[in-house]
């Protein structure tokens, strides 16, 4: 499959995600503060992204060590979309509803990036090659 190819479903994927998080993150905002609604929908909505980015996007097989690492693949997503929801809201002055789709914008090139290397990584490392002499 083509990186081009990859872009557009990881893109897909990503629109199922956003309306996964921001889904649970309507739900949360009746309980929880803002930031924790966040926190909390963007980790459940990061299972589901897994999947579909494994079998749909890089069409590789799930595994135990890529999905310790995939949370990886979201930490810039984290660190930017939590830094730009906290300028949008407490600076800006922007709705704390719509706040989390236009920080998200921000982070989907870093996170292709991230997501693709742990994707397509080898699931055992490469043996190294005996020295000679």
């Amino acid at each position: 499959m083509t990186i081009k190819a990859q872009m557009v479903r990881f893109a897909l994927v990503g629109a199922v995600n956003t309306g996964t998080y921001y889904g649970f993150y309507l739900v949360l905002l009746h309980w929880l503060p803002y930031l924790a609604a966040h926190a909390l929908a963007f980790v459940l909505s990061m299972t589901g992204s897994f999947f579909l980015n494994s079998y749909f996007t890089y069409r590789t097989r799930p595994t135990w060590r890529k999905f310790l690492l995939f949370p990886l693949t979201n930490a810039a997503n984290f660190v930017i979309t939590t830094g730009g929801v906290y300028l949008l809201v407490d600076l800006a002055g922007f709705s704390s509803r719509y706040a989390p789709l236009v920080a998200a914008a921000a982070a989907i090139p870093i996170t292709f990036v991230v997501s693709r290397t742990i994707m397509l990584r080898p699931d055992t490392p490469p043996k190294t090659a005996e020295r000679v002499g």
